[in-house]
């Protein structure tokens, strides 16, 4: 299953939250992200048709173990991006967001060999 960049980004937003309070709403989607109430329910509409989010008896969003797999894997590649550009000079905000949307383009095997340069050479970070 593929899933566009919008679904990525509203997936690692559900993980980054849901690691501060297992209670995730769509609204704290919303607010997180800057999107209206309409957006966020469609996004995640379509993220639970795809079977990666489900909604708890309570109504507060869940990965399922798919939609966890796939969310640590955008995170991680966010994370270690972001290091890196940091690493070698780029400002915090600016990696940040260059990390974003360079995490949802790049190939498994680019990744894989940055993952593996980093962890031999280390990182400041």
């Amino acid at each position: 299953m593929t899933i566009r960049e919008s679904g990525e980004m509203y997936l690692e937003t559900i993980y980054v939250l849901s690691q501060k309070s297992p209670d995730v709403r769509s609204i704290d989607v919303g607010a997180y992200m800057g999107y209206s109430k309409p957006s966020v329910s469609r996004a995640i509409g379509l993220l639970k048709n795809d079977g990666l989010v489900r909604t708890d008896e309570k109504g507060y969003l869940k990965l399922t173990t798919l939609g966890e797999e796939r969310a640590k894997m955008i995170y991680e590649r966010h994370s270690l991006l972001s290091r890196l550009l940091i690493n070698i000079g780029v400002d915090e905000q600016t990696a940040e967001e260059d990390a974003c949307r360079i995490e949802h383009y790049i190939s498994e095997k680019t990744f894989e060999a940055i993952k593996a340069h980093v962890n031999k050479y280390g990182s400041k970070r």
